[in-house]
């Protein structure tokens, strides 16, 4: 079988697949319509995030067997439209679970603690103590809306900590002996932590709106390490400065590009995003909390094991 990578990885994936029996050839510069030229050539292709896999890419592709993504999500590509051509679909959200669960507590610690705003303090000759004084975890509601590989890998960090965690999925029986599964309505009601471990979906686009905010019994803190459009971010600006939201670790954002390459879709910088950038009681990260020296060697390994189950001859 012919693969054709879009996108460079770590090189345990060529190497593995190599091993295995597979061609690969490397692309990395073309643009998608030079692929699509190319593509019939190919049974497969891996990719992580450099353009969308469309139908008009999906119908130059008569040959392709499977896609396969260095990554936890599919929503770059129309997964519709590939299972009915046949097209298996392959993803890796065992790779770096344990890199999202650990991002998602590092940025909590750190909100809880008033650590980059302390650092910042401290940085520029300020020694303010009693404004800086944290809280704890002991003690308080973890609410977890997405309770798959993310969501239970950062409950399971969790387990250190004397706090309860509940999880919401769409998904019936996914608790386990680190979550309670609740409805939505109870989450709501309970949780002092919000986070977020859901894919993209037309469900979970916008969800986190003003409707949704104001549905919590008390102000809570948000942690998103999953995609930004889930949060609508003028929303969340309004409820921050309500105090409805006590603080936001947020690893993506509404206006980043599915690239990943650059932050913004046009020059103009948002209102909301800009008084968000402002706010000493938000810890933003950019899209890194799978992007690990670990997770990049875990996700290759993944991608090429389930390749090579499923197509060696």
């Amino acid at each position: 079988m012919k693969i054709l990578h879009l996108d460079s990885n770590h090189p345990l994936l060529l190497k593995m697949l190599e091993g295995a029996g597979f061609s690969n050839d490397e692309n990395y510069k073309a643009s998608k319509a030079e692929i699509e030229e190319i593509i019939s050539n190919y049974d497969g292709i891996v990719i992580r995030s450099r353009f969308n896999i469309d139908k008009q890419f999906l119908n130059a592709a008569k040959n392709l067997k499977f896609i396969a993504r260095v990554g936890a999500g599919l929503e770059s590509i129309d997964t519709e439209y590939a299972e009915k051509l046949g097209i298996k679909l392959i993803a890796a959200p065992e790779g770096n679970r344990n890199a999202v669960g650990e991002h998602a507590l590092g940025m909590l610690l750190s909100l809880f603690n008033n650590l980059n705003k302390a650092d910042s303090e401290v940085k520029n000759g300020l020694w303010n103590r009693e404004s800086n004084r944290g809280i704890e975890l002991d003690g308080k509601t973890v609410g977890i809306i997405g309770y798959g590989n993310m969501g239970k890998a950062f409950a399971k960090k969790l387990r250190g900590f004397d706090c309860e965690i509940i999880c919401f999925d769409i998904k019936e029986n996914v608790g386990d002996e680190n979550a309670k599964q609740v409805s939505l309505k109870e989450l709501q009601h309970n949780s002092d932590v919000l986070s977020l471990h859901t894919p993209w979906t037309p469900l979970t686009d916008k969800m986190v709106n003003s409707e949704f905010i104001n549905s919590f019994s008390k102000p809570f803190w948000l942690i998103n390490t999953a995609r930004g459009k889930s949060v609508v971010t003028a929303d969340l600006v309004s409820a921050l400065k309500a105090g409805k939201i006590l603080g936001a670790g947020l690893d993506v954002l509404e206006f980043e590009k599915g690239s990943f390459e650059t932050l913004f879709d046009s020059d103009h910088l948002p209102n909301s995003l800009k008084e968000l950038f402002a706010m000493d009681n938000v810890i933003l990260s950019p899209h890194i909390a799978g992007w690990t020296v670990e997770s990049k060697e875990k996700l290759a390994k993944v991608i090429a094991e389930k390749i090579i189950q499923k197509f060696q001859n």
